[in-house]
């Protein structure tokens, strides 16, 4: 290990020749006899881990020198000893207000410079490992967030795709409404009605939930989800149950989660876990209510829709539309937005509406990217 390097300032050259002397047995010295070059010596690489600086100096002075330190990053955490003679009349009170660490007087005392500097070395050297291990710390605990972030990524991924392996018919639309989703919801952050309600924490939320949408679809037995033409009104019946059936999976996902980490009442910030699955729940168990009140599963109404759920109804239906189901043939895209807006108010908030026609270049663009490849004939 490199020794530690002191530097000494100071105008008059016997008491460099002295301090160098004696501390060069143990350290790395260099030496300068003006303000200017100190400042120039402090930041050149390896920077000093202390400085003897003397105070009564011609030009820029001790205290001088220490301000400028101070107001430079790479050298406001260098620590200084202020060295003075007897007779100055030095404010040792304002050195060690500004940042000086300790002061020396002149004439030398061997033993208490070597102590003084020991001391403060070795502070300066405790203090640097401590700022290492918690750099060591911030980037092992970003590494951990997102390797958890990505095996949370992965299961959900797993989960909806889980899901829509019952219905082969589905093709990217997990990707597609997703993608519609975070476009139509990044338009709503600009409108005062909704900046409130999607930061961009909750955005991400939002847009992570979108896949888990139909998970509760591997509830629905096969004989009515992949059943080829119309459903009777039985077996639309059970298909709607799909909604309170992920909704109540995320639910019980909740319950379980808290009774294995109870919440901490001295930490009034919930969790990210919670946060995204209380999300995922309203998206999932409210995406098919309307905005007049006329879906399912409890018939809500306008804002009382999550904000999640109403863009994802918009992003499904239209999804659903453009896209072929063994039941029927694709809509044009221009028939598709024609009931959207005609659906304006009815089905959809209008303002999700609005979004979605101001964005319907880049819509068209996702569509595009992530098309289904040809079925094999």
């Amino acid at each position: 290990m490199a020794s530690p390097i002191i530097l000494i300032v100071d105008d008059e050259p016997a008491n460099l020749a002295v301090l160098s002397a004696l501390l060069r047995p143990l350290y790395t010295v260099r030496a300068c006899k003006s303000g200017p070059r100190a400042l120039e010596a402090a930041c050149r690489d390896p920077r000093p881990d202390l400085i003897l600086l003397d105070v009564m100096m011609p030009g820029m002075d001790g205290f001088a020198v220490l301000d400028h330190l101070r107001r430079r990053q790479e050298t406001a955490e260098i620590p200084v000893i202020f060295v003075t003679a007897l007779n100055d009349e030095v404010d040792e009170e304002h050195g060690l207000r500004h940042g000086a660490v300790d002061y020396i007087t002149k004439p030398i005392k061997p033993t208490v410079v070597l102590s003084r500097v020991q001391v403060h070395v070795e502070v300066k050297q405790a203090r640097d490992r401590l700022k290492s291990q918690n750099a060591w710390l911030e980037a092992e605990v970003r590494r951990r967030i997102s390797e958890n972030l990505l095996i949370q990524d992965v299961s959900l991924a797993t989960m909806a795709q889980l899901a829509e392996t019952r219905d082969s018919d589905l093709g990217n639309h997990i990707s597609r409404t997703q993608a519609y989703v975070e476009t139509i919801a990044r338009h709503l952050q600009h409108h005062p009605r909704f900046a409130d309600q999607l930061d961009d924490d909750t955005l991400a939320r939002v847009v992570k939930a979108a896949p888990l949408h139909d998970i509760g679809k591997i509830g629905i037995p096969d004989h009515i989800l992949l059943k080829p033409g119309k459903l009777t009104a039985e077996e639309w019946a059970v298909m709607q149950t799909h909604c309170q059936i992920g909704g109540n999976a995320i639910e019980r996902a909740i319950t379980a989660t808290l009774s294995r980490h109870p919440p901490n009442t001295a930490e009034p910030t919930k969790p990210e876990a919670l946060r995204f699955l209380e999300v995922a729940k309203d998206l999932t168990l409210s995406h098919h209510e309307k905005w007049d009140g006329s879906g399912y599963p409890h018939g809500l109404q306008g804002e009382a829709i999550p904000l999640s759920a109403r863009i994802m109804a918009l992003a499904d239906v239209f999804d659903a539309l453009t896209t072929p189901r063994i039941y029927k043939a694709p809509w044009p895209v221009e028939k598709a937005v024609d009931l959207i807006r005609a659906q304006r108010g009815r089905h959809f908030d209008p303002a999700v509406v609005d979004a979605f026609e101001a964005e319907f270049a880049a819509i068209l663009h996702i569509r595009q990217q992530l098309a289904d490849a040809p079925s094999e004939a």
